[in-house]
């Protein structure tokens, strides 16, 4: 079944939590195809199966039934050891709090992830975290503290640490959910960026304006997709930034 084309392939995905007399069905046959170079945006309730799909395609959990291919890798197969393996090499997280060492530079926060691979040396190591950086436009902000940022430039810095690995995929949980509107849209401009450079990124939000910055849209309610479909005119974040139009067209109300 496995497709060295698809990053992500799934068939019959389903997950059950048991919790002794009671039994959580929180996916149910999930097949889902995303191809390199995507901007998914992956939506739905609480409880809706989304985070628990997240977990999966991120090796943070593992199905109850189906099949998972990861870049042409059978996720289902794999040792622990493994598994931690793939999530350094294949997949960047970026998470809705930043997640950054308080008391490190943006430098060193991004330079992290490269510490667990045994086949570089130290300028190689400098060279791709400067890389990184300077893809999210922070080249000269590299040796500030989280505290000297502000939080968009903070997520910025957690975009960088995701890309520094040169994954197959990056997988943002609510990327936007700490950020102002006029912030998040810049955000969702370095994703579209990112994007346009062939890095494919799936981001779980519950906000339809930010949704609407994706390629494709995949909804999850009650365990199941119950909508996956393209976005034939994607909204265009450097415009909206440059005009102004996401205020004057409600972007701005979101609470």
């Amino acid at each position: 079944m496995s497709d060295e084309h698809a990053v992500i392939l799934t068939a019959g995905i389903g997950k059950i939590y048991d919790s002794g007399e009671v039994q959580v069905e929180a996916l149910k046959g999930i097949d889902m195809r995303i191809e390199p170079g995507e901007l998914v945006a992956i939506m739905g309730a609480s409880g809706s199966g989304k985070s628990t799909m997240l977990n999966i395609l991120g090796c943070l959990d593992h199905s109850s039934s189906g099949d998972y291919y990861l870049d042409g890798i059978h996720v289902n197969e794999l040792v622990p050891d493994q598994l931690a393996d793939i999530r350094n090499r294949k997949i960047g997280f970026i998470f809705q709090g930043f997640n950054l060492l308080s008391r490190t530079s943006a430098f060193e926060n991004v330079e992290l992830p490269l510490l667990y691979s045994r086949h570089l040396e130290g300028e190689d190591l400098a060279a791709l975290t400067r890389q990184a950086l300077e893809r999210v436009g922070l080249a000269d902000r590299m040796h500030h503290f989280p505290n000297q940022l502000s939080g968009g430039q903070q997520q910025r810095v957690a975009i960088a640490r995701a890309l520094v690995n040169q994954p197959a995929m990056v997988l943002a949980d609510e990327p936007t959910g700490n950020l102002d509107t006029r912030t998040s849209i810049e955000i969702m401009a370095t994703f579209q960026k990112l994007n346009r450079q062939g890095i494919t990124i799936i981001m779980v939000t519950h906000e339809h304006d930010i949704a609407d910055y994706c390629k494709r849209i995949i909804e999850f309610r009650d365990g199941r997709i119950v909508r996956d479909q393209q976005v034939t005119q994607p909204r265009h974040a450097d415009r909206d930034l440059e005009s102004g139009h996401w205020q004057a067209s409600g972007l701005g109300e979101r609470p």
